[in-house]
């Protein structure tokens, strides 16, 4: 079990500030313009360093009147309608399939939407009246793949169930197989956590391991959650979607809720705006969840959001952006580290060996912040931890910068 009194202590980067906490860092040495810059290179936060478009800030002046107001439980309709034409268009859905009434949900990034969702999704342990918690058998269990995304498992301590790492490694196509799980465990389960393109690996699941994962839930009768927020940074072919998976199935959205946002599409992780989209009923108690917790999507944010939805041309000038880094990670690293170009989102997952020893020379020789691999997994059942040998690292920033970081990189390594 996960201390949810003490999750700071697995918050992957106030561990990495712990393990740099009093070191003098180095210089960075870029050799950009011909001299060095005085501040580190912070490559560990995948947190995109571009604007978003100039109409965003626009949208956000003509729809100031609004901040005086409460934010709406479910965003409004007509940010509704865009996430569902948006949806529509990308994964070429039947219509009616997704009504944005009833199957939509304005959340302020899919990070928010996730958290609650465990808290939406867990039952009381053992069903006792009054909140009276069962036995450690009768705690609702729920999968996260390992490694992954903090928040899977930060949201599992807080809603008080029992968490169960399920590798996402080299030999399992960095994606966790679910569908291989004991049915007496999958039976224990109340919802799954799942991400395509993977944090931290890129992976994209192909269409046959959603159907599965989706059919497995609604045999075991849990939710499957669906992190989508990387599906629009790809270096080649458009990853499917959960929804596809959905309609090719008959088009039920049954136990199923996926999670897109605006944070990397769009540039825009201030602007805490996405959506879920899935199951109505479970949509109805996820908005409960979030309305109750104070979760809610500002109107002029929605109006902002509606508009970075219904326009594409900025989403294709950021992917083609990300993919020209990739193209220089691969010139400059070449078979480095077990380097592969990742099939979608903006990480390298890099095997150095010993990732916090890595971070330390790294961050001591050259001023560079990266994240061990070892902060985004869990060793379980006395394995060893099967992030231990990797480091992460965000290509977040210009392309001459990139290469300037990476050349570094090799170079202390």
């Amino acid at each position: 079990m996960i201390d949810r009194q003490n999750l700071q202590a697995y918050y992957p980067f106030g561990r990495l500030d712990r393990l740099l906490e009093g070191l003098r860092p180095g210089a960075p040495r870029l050799g950009l313009d011909g001299t060095a810059p005085d501040e580190p290179v912070p490559l560990q936060l995948g947190e995109p360093r571009n604007q978003p478009p100039a109409f965003v800030a626009e949208e956000l002046t003509r729809a100031a009147a609004d901040w005086s107001r409460y934010p709406l439980p479910r965003g409004t309709l007509e940010y509704r309608d865009a996430c569902a034409a948006w949806l529509n268009l990308r994964y070429d859905l039947p219509d009616g399939m997704v009504d944005p009434e009833t199957a939509i949900l304005a959340v302020p990034g899919t990070r928010e939407g996730l958290f609650f969702t465990a808290l939406a999704n867990t039952p009381v342990a053992g069903g006792a009246a009054g909140g009276a918690a069962g036995g450690a058998e009768d705690r609702a269990v729920v999968l996260i793949p390992n490694p992954c995304y903090h928040v899977y498992y930060s949201a599992t301590a807080a809603a008080g169930a029992e968490p169960v790492f399920v590798s996402a490694t080299a030999e399992t196509g960095f994606q966790p197989d679910y569908t291989a799980l004991d049915p007496v465990l999958l039976d224990r389960v109340s919802l799954a956590y799942f991400c395509t393109p993977s944090n931290p690996q890129g992976a994209i699941a192909d269409l046959d391991q959603l159907k599965a994962l989706i059919q497995l839930a609604r045999t075991h009768d849990f939710t499957v959650a669906i992190d989508e927020c990387y599906a629009e940074i790809y270096n080649e072919a458009a990853p499917p979607g959960a929804l596809q998976a959905a309609a090719a199935l008959g088009g039920s959205l049954d136990n199923l809720l996926v999670f897109h946002s605006l944070s990397k599409r769009s540039s825009a992780p201030g602007l805490r705006c996405g959506f879920a989209a899935g199951d109505p009923k479970r949509i109805d108690a996820l908005a409960v969840m979030m309305s109750t917790g104070g979760a809610g999507v500002p109107l002029p944010v929605c109006a902002a959001g509606t508009k970075l939805w219904r326009e594409e041309d900025h989403a294709r000038a950021n992917r083609l952006r990300y993919q020209e880094n990739f193209a220089i990670a691969e010139r400059v690293l070449g078979n480095r580290f077990n380097f592969r170009k990742p099939g979608g989102g903006f990480f390298l997952w890099l095997d150095v060996g010993d990732g916090e020893a890595a971070a330390l020379k790294l961050w001591r020789e050259a001023g560079i912040k990266v994240l061990p691999g070892a902060y985004m997994c869990q060793g379980t059942n006395g394995a060893v931890n099967p992030g231990a040998a990797y480091i992460r690292i965000a290509l977040i920033y210009d392309a001459d910068y990139t290469e300037a970081a990476l050349r570094r990189v090799v170079e202390v390594l």
